[in-house]
């Protein structure tokens, strides 16, 4: 196939794309990270993620003519119901690095001019995501880290909380278990509540990651946004995935939105989420289909494992996961769809 009929194929795939969003529902969907989530834990994750939905979806809904994205607003606010919730590793909850410390990170991305903000090595701050926002609208660029983005964040008028005051019991034990388990850098795994711990060195495959959001507006924007604690144990200084564009965050109105989860090494080493938005842009891949074979590949070449939710510019709706479980739901035409093991799903009115 020439180069000419590549491109003739794209434009036309665009054209119809452009049109189908006339017809397009809202669509809100979040993940509250994958891994080796407990049956305690599980419950937990899914009515945070119900509650989160059901705050933000409301900011899909908007059609007055205003230069923000409904997309935008929707994200951000779900993710910030999820930075208060301890059920998850993001914000208030998250785990601890080696010194017993929170270090925060998270990105926003605007897929209508593909504008962004990343934000990395936070401390004390509970809504990381926001300030990525911040970053986005109110600077010239789109990352910033450390105590430079402490600065910002203050300068923008976020509250700084008393020292550890994100800290909360349950990650103290995570990484008292993980120091007893003596567990090298180069046999660790990465673990984010205390049901992990047990599975570190017998399964790289275990643990539960952070949190994230997709949408698709009534006008056809798409935003994402994720935003994460890490991994417990990890080195003062790491930043994972999760505030990376095209790792574990990407959105583009012409092709869709991503946000990942799991193994932030092996997810920056494979370049997930821009994986999976080539297969729908250049293969002409579902979102589901998408999804699915991004991760399988990464899972099958690099021997890490992870997750991502995916919309599609046309609405479709993607999930998969290569963990043992993913918390994952969506808002869409008054429902709520929502799962966490392989293979089962649910539904219930919004």
């Amino acid at each position: 196939m020439t180069a000419d009929t590549l491109g003739y194929r794209y434009l036309l795939k665009r054209k119809l794309s452009m049109a189908c969003k006339l017809a397009i529902k809202p669509i809100l969907l979040v993940h509250g990270g994958a891994g080796g989530i407990s049956d305690t834990l599980a419950p937990r994750k899914v009515d945070g993620m119900k509650q989160a939905l059901r705050a933000a979806v409301k900011h899909l809904l908007v059609t007055k003519d205003t230069s923000e994205s409904g997309a935008l607003d929707a994200v951000e606010a779900a993710v910030r119901i999820m930075e208060c919730d301890e059920s998850f590793n993001a914000g208030y909850g998250s785990c601890l690095n080696i010194a017993g410390k929170v270090e925060v990170e998270a990105s926003i991305m605007d897929g209508n001019e593909l504008r962004a903000g990343c934000v990395a090595l936070l401390h004390d701050i509970i809504h990381p995501v926001s300030v990525a926002r911040c970053v986005m609208q109110k600077t010239r660029h789109v990352f910033l880290a450390g105590e430079a983005a402490q600065r910002f964040a203050f300068n923008q008028g976020f509250e700084q909380l008393a020292e550890n005051a994100l800290v909360t019991e349950s990650a103290r034990m995570t990484l008292q278990k993980f120091q007893e388990h003596h567990v090298r850098c180069s046999d660790m795994a990465f673990a984010s509540s205390e049901a992990d711990i047990g599975c570190i060195k017998k399964d790289p495959s275990e643990g539960s990651g952070t949190v994230g959001a997709v949408a698709i507006d009534v006008k056809g924007n798409i935003a994402a946004a994720t935003s994460t604690g890490g991994i417990t144990g990890k080195m003062l200084g790491r930043i994972s995935d999760s505030s990376l564009l095209g790792c574990g965050t990407y959105a583009d109105n012409l092709v869709g939105g991503v946000s990942a989860t799991g193994h932030g090494e092996i997810i920056m080493r494979f370049n997930l989420a821009q994986k999976i938005m080539a297969k729908i842009q250049y293969e002409y891949k579902t979102a589901q289909a998408a999804t699915e074979e991004a991760c399988k590949e990464m899972t099958k070449r690099l021997l890490g494992t992870g997750g991502a939710i995916t919309i599609g510019s046309n609405g479709q709706v993607g999930v998969y996961w290569t963990t043992r479980r993913m918390a994952w739901a969506y808002a869409k035409n008054g429902e709520i769809c929502y799962g966490i093991d392989h293979d089962k799903k649910f539904k219930e009115p919004l």
